[in-house]
């Protein structure tokens, strides 16, 4: 089928836009691994612009040989995955009970859920609440912080949808609840999922100031809050002065962990990314 000029120029318009797009959004990624391997004084002097100089891969190899950097590294991997795990187990089998018409009291709690997103407790009551239920460890962050609100609504309204002559269909089959949620709502909302999933696992992996309020000991913190404690660690050495020659710019080390943290979201998110560009068929159903 042949196009017409509009929509000729509204296609050259929408690829023009979308590519500007792009280039903004890799920018800071392609500078950050290029700060990561220039020289010390290139970086120090504002001379990484886009491409690297006097390039050499010394951070890397510091990274390799440092203990708490992958100690960190493995704590993060454990409250991501298994946290991504935990929240999505309550927030689908939440979900599904709130979806339902025939549960006592359903206007209730979706409106108890719905409560906790407009009002909180407030700063002080929710860090002396955590500390008074013991969360101070790996287990207690992946449970304490196992659920959003936002979340259990957007899938509860996402199986509102699954129509119900299926799950008719099913019961007279002689299914039973769990094999409802599991053979025809979680089949037909993989988008949801995937979508609460990405939500979940981005949290936890970025998850920060409640990791260094709460965790005792640098053996349980995440990524996030040993890459600023090290941040933190260079910026003293560059006010009080030290007598230790680092051949390499401070924040040269802060941009080789940045990169080296999001590898596994660059490798997980195509995956994922195909479920949001994806339809989820709910028809092909005859009344």
């Amino acid at each position: 089928m042949r196009l017409n000029r509009s929509e000729i120029i509204f296609k050259i318009i929408a690829y023009a836009f979308v590519g500007i797009f792009a280039i903004l959004a890799l920018y800071p990624l392609v500078y950050a691994f290029s700060a990561s391997i220039s020289g010390k004084l290139a970086y120090e002097m504002g001379r990484i612009v886009l491409w690297p100089e006097d390039v050499n891969f010394i951070v890397y190899k510091e990274i390799i040989y440092d203990k708490m950097f992958w100690i960190s590294y493995t704590n993060t991997l454990f409250y991501t995955v298994l946290g991504t795990m935990w929240s999505m187990l309550i927030s689908v089998t939440g979900a599904y009970a709130l979806s339902k018409k025939k549960l006592v009291g359903q206007r209730m709690f979706n409106f108890l859920v719905v409560f906790t997103m407009w009002f909180s407790a407030g700063m002080i009551p929710l860090f002396l609440n955590y500390k008074g239920m013991g969360v101070d460890n790996r287990w207690g962050m992946v449970i304490a912080f196992g659920v959003q609100a936002y979340n259990i609504i957007l899938l509860r309204n996402y199986f509102t949808g699954v129509p119900k002559e299926i799950e008719e269909a099913a019961i007279v089959d002689g299914a039973n609840e769990f094999q409802i949620l599991t053979k025809i709502y979680l089949p037909m909302s993989k988008a949801a999922l995937a979508t609460v999933t990405l939500f979940y696992a981005t949290s936890r992996w970025n998850g920060y100031y409640w990791s260094r309020m709460l965790l005792r000991g640098a053996h349980q913190q995440p990524l996030q809050v040993y890459l600023r404690q090290l941040h933190e660690n260079y910026q003293k050495l560059v006010e009080y002065g030290s007598d230790v020659t680092i051949p390499y710019a401070a924040d040269s080390l802060i941009y080789a962990i940045i990169i080296c943290s999001i590898i596994p979201i660059l490798i997980i998110y195509p995956y994922i990314q195909k479920y949001f560009v994806k339809g989820v068929n709910l028809g092909g159903v005859k009344e």
